[in-house]
């Protein structure tokens, strides 16, 4: 390869701007050099002019509502959600948090400054779902405007050179066949063929040359901007149920019956915009619960196999009762709510009489099963004992049995054999000073302890019909019967509907926007040399496997409908069937 020769010209002067002797003396003064500037002392090397204020608003808005950031603010909110299914939430389960916190003293303070206890109420993650609202709103209305633009917009013109596109044929009609069809006949019989396969056509000129030009596919832009639309909905549905919606728990004893109403409730969460007052009336009486055990495997002996709790509800205070069954993840549902089977358990019905022998409480206690077998903690507190509290806390044996130890254990999960093993104290439940306690755990901090086995009155157990005689003359406690419960959660969410109309239309929409081909498709008539016919090509916008099928079709439709030559007389009809077939 020739070397450029970069001596300077003889004619040139030593310092003359672009030789090298001028590069060199610029070099010498320490590597500095100077901007040349045009008129009004701009750069002249095309540096952009700073955006300002109005300009990096308007960039922001770009790149937010664009489809690229979208798509990665809804799979960032898919991952924000994470948090939620991993540590319980106050909403769904407080009873969970409180223990979380006193299973995990130090990390559970930092972990609720971050609001991972509430994620879906949380700062974070209601930012992400405002900005993933903004930019499908902000990307969808172009969308809508330049495609209703389209729809407007005749097809493309007829290309010159139809030969050139990937699928194109040419068809001579016979001359042998009679009496040709004429030029305007064979343009409007192709402009209908056209329109029945779906295609948008427009006829254009008349004579030789004319053509017409024809499009289909507009469908896959309006399947996508449905997709895209019903996104937005479902966001919006989730905002609807999670301002108008509401969602609680309560334990319903055999016998007992809830009311949907505020008190009724063990605990509630409203939502933002909640109004008691749209609290629909009705009733739900648990008549009895049933379990259905295994007892036939070996491996899973024992195990619950079915749970159902037989149901009466009152739709409204004037509707007549309606048996009905509850069973897990078969909720039932009435007047908009949903009230699903979440747990179960026994409830000993225990009478109580303090020390002036008067019945100071009287009712089921709820127990805690802790195993298989049922074994169940239960605290019973009793704050209208006299002259002092009582409190009692142990476990029941549905049915009771000693191991080798002599400790006792329950050895199936029926009550066969009911037993309670309690411990009882006297004196100040803590209840009367203002403090939300959990009503599963009893504090013992300023009572003293009457019954256990480390006192020499020992420990209480009962069997169904006995009463124990409480030391120091401090009352008693009967054990009357046993009864089971269920812990239901009841939630209305009035946007549960419309999500789900907007998820179907979301899938349907994705399909028609995957399926549907977007197509061209131009006829034109041919004149050669007094040899009649046409030559039609088809031109696909994006990926399109069936386009070449689809050529085949409308060939074999044009030969049907007009009498072709059997054999190409023209070369580039040949190059035109090769790049077709």
């Amino acid at each position: 390869m020739a070397q450029r020769d970069h001596t300077p010209h003889p004619s040139a002067p030593a310092d003359a701007p672009g030789t090298a002797g001028s590069t060199a003396a610029g070099r010498g003064t320490g590597g500095a050099t100077k901007t040349r500037k045009g008129k009004g002392g701009k750069n002249n090397r095309g540096d952009a002019p700073a955006l300002g204020p109005l300009g990096m608003l308007r960039w922001i808005w770009t790149q937010l509502t664009s489809m690229p950031t979208a798509l990665f603010l809804l799979l960032l909110l898919a991952v924000a959600a994470v948090p939620g299914s991993i540590f319980p939430q106050r909403r769904v389960n407080p009873e969970m948090v409180n223990q979380y916190f006193v299973d995990n003293p130090d990390s559970a303070p930092w972990l609720d400054r971050f609001q991972l206890f509430d994620v879906y109420s949380s700062a974070w993650f209601s930012a992400i779902y405002i900005l993933l609202f903004i930019s499908l709103v902000g990307c969808i209305i172009p969308r809508i405007k330049k495609h209703a633009k389209a729809l407007r917009t005749p097809p493309p013109r007829t290309p010159a050179r139809l030969n050139r596109l990937p699928q194109y044929t040419r068809l001579e009609f016979a001359a042998s066949a009679g009496q040709l069809p004429g030029e305007d006949e064979v343009i409007a019989t192709a402009h209908k063929i056209l329109k029945r396969r779906g295609y948008r056509a427009e006829a254009r000129g008349s004579g030789a040359g004319a053509s017409v030009a024809a499009e289909r596919g507009y469908t896959r832009e309006i399947g996508n901007l449905t997709f895209h639309i019903s996104l937005v909905g479902v966001l919006l549905s989730m905002a609807l149920g999670g301002a108008f919606g509401y969602g609680g728990q309560r334990v319903i004893v055999e016998g007992e019956t809830f009311v949907n109403s505020l008190v009724s409730y063990d605990s509630f969460s409203p939502g933002t915009y909640f109004d008691a007052e749209n609290l629909e009336p009705y009733s739900v009486t648990l008549d009895k619960f049933d379990i259905l055990f295994d007892r036939e495997s070996e491996t899973h002996f024992g195990q619950p196999l079915d749970f159902t709790a037989h149901v009466t509800t009152r739709r409204s205070p004037d509707a007549e009762p309606e048996k009905e069954e509850l069973k897990v993840n078969h909720p039932l549902r009435i007047n908009g709510a949903d009230v699903y089977l979440v747990g179960n358990g026994y409830a000993p019905v225990v009478t109580v009489r303090d020390g002036n022998g008067d019945v100071a409480f009287s009712g089921p206690v709820v127990s805690v099963p802790q195993d298989s077998v049922y074994t169940s903690l239960m605290v019973a507190k009793v704050p209208d004992a006299k002259p002092e509290q009582l409190g009692f806390q142990g476990f029941l044996l549905p049915t009771a049995m000693l191991d080798e130890n002599g400790f006792g254990i329950s050895g199936d999960p029926n009550a066969i054999n009911p037993q309670l093993h309690l411990n009882s104290y006297a004196g100040d439940l803590g209840v009367d000073d203002g403090v939300p306690q959990n009503v599963y755990v009893l504090d013992t901090e300023k009572m003293t302890e009457l019954n256990s086995r480390s006192q020499d009155a020992g420990g209480i157990i009962l069997e169904a019909g006995q009463t124990y005689e409480l030391p120091d003359n401090a009352g008693s406690i009967t054990f009357e019967d046993l009864k089971r419960y269920i812990a239901v959660d009841i939630n209305a969410d009035p946007g549960k509907l419309p999500i789900a109309i907007f998820a179907g239309l979301a899938l349907v929409g994705l399909a028609v926007s995957l399926f549907t081909p977007r197509r061209r498709v131009w006829v034109k008539l041919t004149d050669e040399g007094g040899q009649r016919g046409i030559e039609f090509a088809l031109l696909a916008r994006g990926e399109d496997p069936r386009l070449e099928n689809e050529a085949r079709e409308l060939r074999r439709i044009f030969e049907k409908t007009w009498p072709v030559a059997d054999e190409p007389d023209s070369d580039e009809h040949e190059l035109g069937e090769d790049r077709g077939h």
